[in-house]
């Protein structure tokens, strides 16, 4: 994880720097699921990379075929040459890419002396998301929430051990929000699980599970109030929380404070006070799949690990 924040926020500022090339996004449903491509580029000293990230979401999977919800692979590319360099499966990138987002923007946009978190969403996504958090602020406890308790409890269990915190598992949202200074959501929903009167001043938030229009995590009235800090403005207008607050007349584009390249950057400052309510909406970047699948193939080569193959 600490490499990957590394990579994800060097990624960042090289953006804000104009160092990438212009990320690209497909949607195509199917069925019962749907296929999404991501496709970016960045000019890392020494090499230039492109990445092209296809992933398969199914809900249905597990129950019909004892298969994940989602499956996929990341093509890497020279970005000078056009020669293809790896094939990498993109589950556990995109886990760690995506927590390392949120570690970016937790940094800058949670209080420093942030203690209690909740994570709402206890599948593989909340496991690294929490493990982010508490590995950039001063975590002691936290809250775990799930539709489905028993994963909750176990999720509970589980980090408390691997984390050495103390992690309880709750079924009131409201009331663990009440005492909650970071509250990550990554979770399926279709509707708010959060809600306006439960999010106390100075809390950070950062929503990680909308990635399509129809999905939505925060009361759109908490963005409203909030300094909006997103990870790219165009996609989060499209299929973010931004998406909804702007649906519903709350917000427009041009009252989101920042993209996080900017913050990362030093170009805008983060927190600016302890009362305010911050929320960083991550709808997850082909920046951040390109930074991290080209630390993971650096790393690959440099320790002779992987399948060399010709085409």
């Amino acid at each position: 994880m600490p490499e990957c924040v590394a990579a994800v926020e060097e990624a960042f500022r090289l953006h804000a720097k104009g160092e990438t090339l212009p990320p690209a996004i497909l949607g195509v449903p199917a069925g019962d699921g749907g296929f999404h491509v991501k496709a970016a580029g960045l000019k890392l000293p020494g090499r230039a990379y492109f990445a092209a990230k296809t992933n398969a979401n199914f809900p249905g999977n597990r129950e019909r075929f004892g298969l994940p919800t989602i499956q996929g692979i990341v093509l890497l590319f020279d970005a000078e040459s056009g020669v293809p360099l790896a094939v990498l499966d993109s589950i556990e990138i995109t886990i760690l890419r995506t927590g390392a987002a949120t570690a970016a923007a937790a940094k800058k946009l949670a209080r420093s002396d942030s203690a209690i978190a909740t994570i709402c969403g206890c599948g593989e996504q909340g496991r690294v998301q929490l493990e982010a958090v508490a590995g950039v602020l001063p975590i002691e406890r936290a809250w775990a929430f799930d539709a489905d308790p028993e994963r909750a409890r176990i999720f509970a269990e589980a980090r408390s051990r691997e984390l050495s915190i103390a992690v309880r598992p709750t079924s009131d949202l409201a009331e663990a929000l009440r005492e909650s200074d970071v509250c990550v959501t990554c979770t399926p929903s279709r509707t708010a699980v959060v809600q306006n009167a439960d999010v106390r001043p100075g809390t950070f938030l950062a929503a990680v599970g909308a990635d399509s229009a129809g999905k939505q995590e925060l009361d759109p009235a908490i963005l409203a109030r909030a300094k909006v800090v997103v990870d790219s403005i165009d996609q989060c207008a499209e299929i973010g929380e931004l998406h909804h607050a702007i649906e519903k007349g709350l917000m427009r584009r041009e009252d989101v404070y920042a993209e996080l390249a900017e913050i990362v950057d030093g170009g805008k400052p983060g927190r600016t006070s302890d009362e305010e309510i911050t929320v960083f909406d991550s709808t997850g970047t082909a920046l951040e799949d390109v930074a991290a699948a080209a630390a993971v193939y650096e790393k690959a080569v440099a320790l002779n690990r992987g399948v060399r193959f010709e085409f």
